[in-house]
């Protein structure tokens, strides 16, 4: 194959001499094939697999985007479950994950949002939803708070100022 290659170079050098617009039309209608010095393994395919949506571009999106999104997904994902029934490619069955993970990565995208903008919502109000408070245990959230744990009475104060507590030693 070497030797044709070089073959056709010179013979291609030859007619350049004579005919210059003749090699330029060859050429860019069929530019010539290298080959390498040393055989190459063939290279393995790579697995056919459907792009995979990529979260930091969800999040991107406004609502009525990622919706539209979800809904195709969803349309997706009964044509390819239609053709797991039927029996389709394995191409098609090895796509079902995928999408499904997708609509996944969009549904959690959709409800991160709703949730940061109601935590915006409610910021400075006294109250908070339940599922916005902070989980923590039964028995901590039953708790009093901190400033209702130190709250004194009356009589509790003035028997602290009248009677303090004593600061002596004792030498030895």
């Amino acid at each position: 194959m070497r030797n044709l290659t070089f073959v056709l170079a010179e013979i291609s050098d030859f007619i350049a001499k004579d005919y210059p617009g003749l090699i330029t039309a060859l050429h860019s209608a069929h530019p010539p094939i290298r080959q390498p010095a040393f055989p190459q393994k063939a290279k393995r395919k790579k697995k056919l697999e459907m792009a995979r949506i990529k979260v930091h571009e969800l999040r991107q999106k406004n609502k009525t985007e990622l919706l539209a999104q979800l809904k195709d997904l969803k349309a997706e994902l009964a044509l390819l479950r239609v053709a797991k029934v039927t029996g389709g490619a394995p191409n098609k069955l090895s796509k079902i994950k995928v999408v499904r993970l997708s609509i996944a990565q969009v549904l959690t995208v959709i409800s991160q949002k709703q949730k940061s903008a109601l935590r915006e919502a409610y910021k400075n109000k006294k109250y908070l939803p339940l599922d916005l408070r902070p989980k923590k245990t039964r028995a901590i959230r039953r708790r009093l708070t901190k400033h209702q744990a130190s709250l004194k009475t009356e009589k509790e104060k003035k028997k602290e100022m009248y009677f303090p507590m004593r600061k002596y030693a004792i030498k030895v």
